[in-house]
């Protein structure tokens, strides 16, 4: 899982750069032929992450179960997200990384609950939920890299 975080940490100081380059407004802005924003896709990809990698594992997550609630697979933006919510995101996109660092070192991700992706991926550990959370960042990366040429 090392190796899986060291990439997943490098995606995240990627997407940190929207945060300074983007406004409020922006991160909000739903460019027409799109289903979402800037910021829906930041906060869904820090709720993934959670899910696959802790919630799956059986352990507390570092998000609200509200923040599940509105920015897990199925949902979409419903209405605008306010700077302090903004920064919490920005905030758990690093933190949650390093937790999960720290979490992996002492041993803690002993236990998991199998899952297949949609696309058929079978996730049978909290290291292949790591690896897959690779490809499900980049994903959403190139929608985000889509969406900021709108905005």
């Amino acid at each position: 899982m090392q190796q899986s975080l060291a990439i997943t940490q490098k995606s995240r100081e990627t997407l940190m750069k929207f945060f300074i380059d983007y406004s409020a407004d922006q991160f909000n802005k739903i460019p027409p032929g799109f289903s979402n924003n800037l910021i829906w896709n930041l906060g869904h990809i820090v709720v993934v992450q959670q899910m696959l990698v802790y919630n799956l594992s059986g352990l507390p997550m570092a998000v609200s179960g509200e923040m599940v609630a509105k920015y897990k697979r199925g949902t979409k933006p419903s209405g605008s997200v306010l700077a302090a919510e903004i920064d919490e995101i920005r905030q758990l996109l690093i933190d949650t990384i390093k937790k999960t660092e720290t979490d992996h070192a002492s041993g803690l991700f002993k236990n998991y609950q199998p899952f297949t992706t949609m696309s058929g991926y079978a996730i049978n550990s909290a290291d292949d939920a790591a690896n897959f959370n690779n490809y499900h960042e980049g994903v959403h990366t190139g929608v985000m890299m889509a969406i900021r040429k709108f905005v």
